[in-house]
């Protein structure tokens, strides 16, 4: 889960994390527990976080978005990031040179 973002008290994590996170591990990338795909909604909601859905101007704008960085779900992030004005946490150095507040 990379973009977690405080906004306005709110901590926001992109449904392209869910997507990105049950990806890995249907491809045996990230070896976590089937549960946490299972319970994600559940899992966010006990901690007090929201999903950030991915809007048709999220996805304009990472599908616009210029540079060599290829991974789509970075994209989205960024995308998202810059739409909705809020922070990414992530230690991708990258996404500084997209404008966006990266947190770590």
């Amino acid at each position: 889960m990379r973009l977690i973002a405080d906004h306005g008290n709110e901590i926001l994590v992109s449904a392209a994390s869910a997507w990105e996170i049950s990806t890995k591990v249907r491809l045996g990338k990230l070896h976590v527990s089937i549960d946490l795909v299972r319970d994600f909604s559940d899992l966010l909601s006990r901690d007090s976080f929201y999903v950030l859905p991915i809007s048709g101007e999220h996805g304009l704008r990472a599908g616009l978005l210029p540079g060599p960085h290829k991974d789509p779900f970075d994209r989205m992030l960024i995308a998202q990031s810059q739409t909705e004005a809020i922070p990414i946490l992530s230690n991708e150095a990258i996404f500084s040179s997209y404008g966006v507040q990266r947190i770590w």
